[in-house]
């Protein structure tokens, strides 16, 4: 109500970006005050309920809501962002060094289509400065995780280097990691989905994995790779048996998409990749795909226009064990938090499930 009613019409009024880094600031700043934290758990926070804990990934996720990346880029707010209900959340996108990404303005709302279109090109300020932030955590209820990227100007050759480079600079930060290949708005980017580019990037990546958890002297972190949802079904079949060959832990489907099919608002032309309600039904649609071809062997976390518990059980039921928002937190707020951790746990009653993880894939059977 406090979102709806006040906040959100301030923000709205704002150019988007801007009224993203006040809030993302905003929440770095107000994190440092004693009580802070409580108070968004007080005010915010789901509680939890055995039906809806997951366990995957050798990590225990309190529901399957998480935070997708790209609304936390550096890290700075991640404190504030696990008192708000999420179950777990990404931070970044990440690169070896810091960038300032694409020109203004690169960030655009689209409200009558109840979407996103970005074009922000992995704006961050690099990986050590990511590793202050979260070796600076004070709060610890739910798993994180690192979206890695390549820089702007890393010739795709070299790629695999920028993403070591980053394992090794937050290794000991992240409970799991995420590959992007998948952001429309780093050239060349989406290539390395495909082939030997991407068996390559993967055995790297998977090496560099190995060699910081056996300095750590524990068994290696989970990492995943993020998928477009652009790919023809050719296309992708054949990256989704890639990355089961490459042994990575999952896929996370989609990252946003170059589509404009059936939007109204003047930004639709702006270009970038668009997130929000018209992604819904292709990333669904990709969920299902990727765990018919799997057998349900690869653990998916699905993200594309989650608004309601529908739509979130929607993708849990083609498949997903996870699933993730970023578009309906900006236009719900964090009470979509409570609203859809709600809605899951009376279909799972109407369906008559006792754990989420029993409604996973239920599509298939």
């Amino acid at each position: 109500m406090l979102y709806s009613s006040i906040l959100k019409p301030v923000l709205f009024n704002m150019d988007a970006e801007k009224a993203h880094h006040l809030i993302i600031d905003g929440l770095h700043t107000a994190g440092k005050v004693p009580g802070f934290n409580g108070l968004l758990n007080a005010m915010y926070g789901v509680a939890e309920s055995p039906e809806l804990t997951v366990d995957l990934f050798g990590l225990r996720f309190p529901h399957p809501v998480g935070l997708a990346a790209g609304l936390d880029k550096n890290a700075k707010a991640v404190d504030s962002f696990s008192n708000i209900g999420l179950g777990f959340a990404e931070v970044g996108t990440v690169t070896p060094k810091g960038q300032p990404g694409n020109e203004l303005p690169r960030l655009f709302r689209l409200p009558s289509d109840e979407a996103l279109i970005n074009r922000m090109g992995f704006n961050n300020d690099g990986a050590e400065a990511m590793a202050k932030q979260l070796e600076g955590r004070k709060v610890r209820r739910i798993p994180v995780a690192v979206n890695i990227g390549k820089n702007k100007v890393t010739e795709n050759e070299w790629a695999h280097e920028d993403y070591r480079s980053c394992i090794k600079v937050l290794y000991a930060h992240g409970d799991f990691f995420v590959v992007n290949i998948s952001s429309p708005n780093t050239p060349d980017l989406r290539a390395l989905q495909h082939g030997d580019e991407l068996r390559t990037l993967l055995g790297e990546v998977r090496e560099e994995m190995n060699a910081q958890a056996k300095i750590a002297g524990k068994p290696p972190k989970p990492v995943l790779v993020k998928i477009a949802p652009d790919m023809t079904d050719e296309q992708l079949e054949l990256t989704v048996a890639t990355i089961q060959e490459s042994g990575v832990a999952g896929i996370i489907a989609t990252n946003t998409t170059l589509s404009r099919d059936g939007l109204t608002h003047a930004n639709a032309g702006e270009a970038g990749g668009l997130s929000g309600l018209p992604l819904r039904q292709r990333s669904t649609e990709i969920i299902r795909a990727i765990y018919k071809q799997t057998e349900g062997k690869l653990p998916i976390i699905g993200s594309g226009g989650i608004f309601n518990a529908s739509d979130a059980y929607d993708k849990i039921r083609a498949g997903a064990s996870l699933v993730e928002i970023y578009t309906s937190l900006i236009y719900k707020g964090p009470g979509v938090l409570r609203e859809l951790t709600d809605g899951l746990k009376e279909k799972l009653r109407k369906d008559g499930y006792r754990s989420i993880s029993e409604a996973v894939g239920a599509d298939h059977r």
